[in-house]
């Protein structure tokens, strides 16, 4: 459910991000990543077919981003973004309004992933539930070295709010809290640097932005979410980008994005964008 961005209020401060010194996005490395669940199209194209195939269309899709950046210097790391948690219209047992994928699915791919080289995000969409509480039942896989998180506000939903109804929002201070549990468990696990990604199309869907504290153990990146034409793209990119604070994330869609932007067009987004997923 999307509409057009909310005003952007005054920039924030300048931090520093990661793109320097975090082994992620260490030398100008470059992400592409698919984006969906697994056994289903429904949800986006990872779960259109097995692991296995998914991961040779993935290398054909980010075949033009590795050229660019062979002409750069720079590498590709591929990106497995598999949906764990799922919003439901519907309560469930548990009354939250999502439900957590089988763990033997996750399992294919947390091993697929380590298989190819590739990193593993886990995406949440908690319904009625607290990230941490969400975020904490898929620590087992956290504790694989390859595995990051990704938070999407847009299924965040208040007491009577139901999935696909509104478009969610979180606190900075939710953000926090789930970035400072990860962060605690990489370093308990002595684990290398962690992708954390917090999904946005709209200023108001993460409250006081500006406040969501920087943790050196964790890549983290804004992922601008908006589909369109590309200069609808841009305008919500620009809305609601915070470069300033984060590395930076879009999405490319193979249906909503009429025409969808070229690998070239995408690396000539300013601010520049470091990770970049299809839907």
């Amino acid at each position: 459910m999307r509409d057009v961005p909310t005003p952007r209020p005054a920039p924030a401060p300048v931090r520093s991000t990661h793109a320097a010194n975090g082994h992620i996005f260490g030398d100008g490395r470059f992400l592409v990543a698919y984006y969906g669940t697994g056994g289903t199209g429904a949800l986006g194209v990872l779960g259109e077919t097995d692991p296995e195939t998914m991961h040779r269309r993935l290398v054909r899709a980010a075949r033009p981003f590795r050229e660019i950046g062979r002409r750069r210097g720079t590498e590709v790391q591929l990106v497995y973004e598999l949906i764990v948690t799922i919003a439901d219209r519907s309560p469930g047992p548990d009354g939250d309004y999502s439900h957590d994928v089988s763990r033997r699915v996750v399992r294919q791919y947390v091993a697929a992933a380590r298989r190819h080289g590739a990193l593993l995000l886990l995406d949440l969409q908690p319904g009625r539930a607290r990230f941490i509480d969400v975020a904490r039942r898929w620590a087992w896989a956290l504790r694989e070295p390859h595995v990051g998180l990704a938070l999407d506000p847009e299924w965040r939903m208040g007491r009577r709010e139901v999935p696909g109804t509104v478009i969610g929002s979180m606190s900075a201070g939710e953000v926090d809290l789930v970035s400072g549990w990860l962060d605690d468990l990489r370093r308990r696990e002595g684990l290398p640097e962690k992708l954390f990604v917090l999904h946005q199309f709209r200023t108001d869907m993460v409250r006081d932005l500006d406040r969501v504290t920087d943790r050196p153990g964790l890549a983290m990146v804004q992922h601008v979410d908006g589909f369109g034409t590309p200069g609808q793209k841009l305008d919500t990119y620009r809305t609601v980008e915070r470069a300033e604070a984060f590395d930076m994330g879009f999405k490319l869609f193979y249906d909503e994005d009429v025409p969808r932007m070229s690998a070239a067009e995408v690396r000539r987004i300013k601010p520049a964008v470091r990770f970049v997923s299809f839907q």
